[in-house]
């Protein structure tokens, strides 16, 4: 993906809970993709700068701005991304 000379870079509020805080070593922060990229484009830049992140990426969970999203939802400047191990019972 190449955007244009033009485009402003999107910036995004990440959240992370439970394991993948300590994966990343943070609850909250804050991250640069090109305009026009996606919930996977995200979580492939995550998984380059975190390679421990590729093991959850079957079952990890994405919000975007409160609601549960897939990999191919587009991303939008100032969006707050959430990601959450599965739920788990006990």
């Amino acid at each position: 993906m190449n955007p244009s000379p033009c485009q402003q870079p999107i910036v995004l509020r990440l959240l992370f809970f439970s394991v993948l805080r300590d994966i990343t070593g943070s609850a909250e922060l804050r991250w640069e993709l090109p305009a026009q990229s996606t919930l996977g484009d995200l979580q492939s830049a995550l998984e380059q700068r975190w390679p421990q992140l590729v093991a959850w990426r079957p079952t990890m969970l994405m919000a975007v701005n409160c609601r549960y999203e897939k990999s191919g939802a587009l991303l939008l400047d100032g969006a707050e991304v959430a990601f959450m191990p599965p739920v788990q019972g006990g």
